[in-house]
């Protein structure tokens, strides 16, 4: 009895130290952090988190890169948006991604950061889908507003490229190839990202 006593208390011993070892916050999981927010006085709603596949809500990762931190590199294949942190780890997020004939690759720069910021709709855009010309000037911010709360303007060496990282509504699209290019996070992982990205910040999309 003794004996058995003593390999159950090693048996839970192994299980906290294994528990202490999933808790280690250099490589957590931020699947609680998806609730309601009251931002600038809109109300983003609760995403339903757990209807989202597990791989694609924000976490801290591992990753082997040569690149800053505070880079941003952009899988377009996995559909993941990685932020290059110190001691080869990185935050990375879901993302939703351009549809075929829409996507993109290269390197670029976060020239500007919004808050709430104004949709124009390009051209182009318009042209598909005539209904969007009363936005020719610019669509106000708010909650159906296509890009947000948050939006990185990201720019190269011809000047503005055109594309975002933005916020989406559209929870069911992370992971998915639906946009016109631009790549679209969930709103409270695009206020995360917001806050942890400077102007100026290296951006690389990999196709």
């Amino acid at each position: 009895m003794k004996s058995k006593n003593l390999l159950i208390a090693a048996a839970l011993g192994l299980l906290a130290a294994l528990a202490g070892c999933s808790s280690d916050r250099n490589f957590r999981i931020f699947t609680s952090e998806y609730a309601a927010v009251t931002d600038a006085g809109y109300k983003l709603p609760r995403v339903p988190i757990s209807q989202v596949p597990r791989k694609y809500h924000r976490q801290v990762v591992r990753l082997e890169t040569e690149e800053k931190p505070g880079t941003i590199i952009v899988d377009t294949r996995e559909k993941f948006l990685y932020l290059v942190m110190e001691d080869g780890r990185a935050m990375r997020y879901g993302i939703g991604v351009g549809r075929d004939g829409f996507g993109w690759s290269g390197v670029a720069r976060v020239a500007m950061k919004r808050e709430w910021p104004k949709w124009t709709p390009p051209s182009e855009m318009i042209k598909r889908q005539p209904e969007l010309a009363k936005w020719r000037g610019g669509m106000p911010p708010g909650l159906t507003n296509p890009l947000g709360p948050r939006a990185l303007y990201l720019f190269n060496k011809n000047g503005d490229t055109g594309y975002r990282l933005h916020g989406t509504p559209e929870w069911w699209s992370i992971g998915k190839a639906v946009s016109s290019g631009c790549i679209r996070l969930l709103n409270q992982d695009i206020i995360d990202l917001y806050e942890r990205t400077k102007v100026g910040a290296k951006v690389i999309v990999k196709q």
